[in-house]
């Protein structure tokens, strides 16, 4: 046992919610959550990653930390026309396709046969509002945002893990040190888990759970196996995908949408400087728990922290805090020369925000890129054969 243990667990877990929780409150706002809805939504996630981590690294005696999907959150974000009862049975069917994942290996391998640049592309889609959107708030709030970003740029620099933290603290000090924020509308208090009825619509299944599903998998859970097999370990996907799609349904009850792999953050705890031996990292697991039941007992707290500040700023760590996953997924999504100009098409009616039939553009978009890839492979065919 060394100290580094616990350090690491804390910072990862602070990581993965400091730099995010404003996307969180963003997609609780766009489906209509109200306050008791939100913080419940934190609440469960925080107790999923707690006991999704915990029992997954002391079964797998591996450091297997788990986090919310971030670009799934910006999926839900970017949504339009959705109530908060639809997207919970759309956290549903994501959730329960990752089990089935899990348990029917044909499904998991005709998920796997969708081409990576195609799901990049439409993750890039996703995201690329969100990343526009901290240079759009720089004309409204210049004095609040430039110097953020400059403080980003150069603390990514030495520590790319710690660089939206560090935007959010100094965010923060400037917003309440320059009278930029509201007084906190809640007060310090413990939080509570609110029941949501769900609805299953089918414009918000096809356009918001199966693309949250696809996104989890390609852009969490594929990365996060990587980060672990880079630092020596042999993770067996079944196992993973079945307790986090089974945390993922059971939490969606009370607004929580998907659970997975965590990638960046989990590389804090995979390597040597956690311990130097890497059959006893596994013990970071129930210290990365233990660090988010603390936030899920005062998610409404925080919650109300984060409200209280300018939009300007909320949109900036936002929009930071996806940077580097646009990036992956832009280079990923441009990285096979045969499937460029799908992948692009695929970006483009996704970043569009097309709504057709009440089903938003991530699934369009998806759909016009293979499209377009099936067109081009069959023009290929039809000249080899000419």
């Amino acid at each position: 046992m060394r100290l580094s243990i616990v350090t690491s667990a804390v910072v990862a877990a602070l990581v993965g919610f400091g730099s995010t929780i404003a996307l969180i409150i963003a997609a609780a706002q766009a489906v209509g959550a109200d306050a008791a809805q939100t913080s419940s939504w934190v609440a469960a996630l925080c107790l999923s990653m707690a006991a999704t981590s915990g029992y997954l690294s002391v079964r797998c005696r591996m450091p297997v930390v788990t986090a919310w999907s971030t670009p799934g959150a910006a999926l839900i974000a970017a949504s339009t026309g959705i109530s908060i009862h639809a997207a919970v049975g759309s956290f549903l069917l994501a959730g329960g396709l990752i089990m089935l994942a899990a348990f029917i290996k044909p499904f998991g391998r005709l998920i796997e046969r969708i081409p990576t640049s195609i799901a990049a592309a439409m993750l890039a889609g996703v995201l690329l509002q969100f990343v526009v959107g901290v240079f759009q708030s720089a004309q409204g709030a210049p004095g609040l945002v430039l110097p953020l970003v400059g403080i980003f740029l150069v603390v990514r620099l030495f520590n790319p893990a710690l660089a939206v933290l560090a935007v959010l603290f100094v965010g923060l000090g400037i917003a309440f040190g320059g009278g930029l924020a509201r007084p906190p509308a809640s007060d310090f208090s413990l939080s509570s888990l609110t029941f949501i009825r769900p609805a299953f619509e089918p414009a918000a299944l096809i356009g918001l759970g199966l693309p949250l599903f696809l996104v989890t998998m390609a852009s969490q859970n594929l990365p996060g196996l990587a980060v672990l097999k880079a630092s020596g370990y042999r993770p067996s996907a079944r196992p993973i995908l079945a307790v986090t799609g089974l945390a993922s349904v059971a939490t969606a009850f009370f607004g929580a949408h998907t659970s997975n792999l965590a990638a960046i953050s989990a590389a804090i705890c995979t390597g040597p400087d956690t311990h130097p031996d890497p059959a006893k990292r596994w013990m970071v697991g129930p210290f990365y728990a233990l660090t988010y039941v603390i936030f899920a007992a005062f998610s409404a707290t925080l919650i109300g922290l984060i409200a209280a500040l300018p939009p300007e700023l909320i949109k900036t760590v936002a929009g930071l805090a996806l940077m580097g996953a646009f990036a992956g997924a832009l280079g990923s999504a441009l990285s096979e020369g045969s499937k460029i100009f799908p992948a692009i098409v695929t970006l483009a009616v996704t970043a569009s925000g097309l709504t057709l039939f009440g089903i938003g553009s991530a699934f369009w978009g998806l759909t016009a890129g293979l499209v377009s890839l099936g067109l081009d492979f069959l023009a290929i065919r039809l000249r080899q054969r000419g």
